[in-house]
């Protein structure tokens, strides 16, 4: 229990967040989505019009274009949010290549600060709109 809930603080989760998910299946890591719902007390879906502290994208190979799916999660995001993009490890279904979020990441206005480890089967790049970009907004 005790890693779990430093993987919710490393994600920057905190009871007073409003959480977005986008891209939920049913090969995301429950776990993770539980220790955040308990955490914030709901997490939203995609239909949401409220604006939102943290979005979940969870995202594989096969699901499109990633920079349009980050322009789209960055619509609801406040200013100071972030996007967690969470993809499959290495050698997992859906793996997505590391230089694929390095190319899509500027192109839809973000830049990757780090990158975590959130369950046996996903890794999470946190995302972020520059510092110049958010003071514009």
């Amino acid at each position: 229990a005790d890693s779990l809930k430093s993987l919710a603080d490393r994600l920057g989760v905190e009871p007073d967040m409003v959480v977005m998910e986008v891209g939920y299946d049913d090969d995301v890591d429950e776990e993770l989505r539980d220790l955040v719902a308990d955490r914030v007390g709901e997490i939203l879906d995609e239909d949401t019009d409220e604006v939102v502290d943290v979005v979940l994208l969870w995202w594989r190979e096969d699901d499109g274009d990633l920079v349009d799916a980050l322009v789209d999660t960055r619509t609801p995001l406040a200013d100071d949010g972030v996007i967690w993009l969470l993809t499959p490890k290495a050698g997992r279904p859906g793996h997505v290549e590391p230089s694929d979020i390095s190319e899509s990441t500027p192109t839809a206005g973000l830049q990757q600060t780090s990158s975590v480890s959130v369950g046996r089967d996903w890794v999470g790049a946190r995302l972020v709109a520059p510092r110049s970009a958010r003071s514009r907004r």
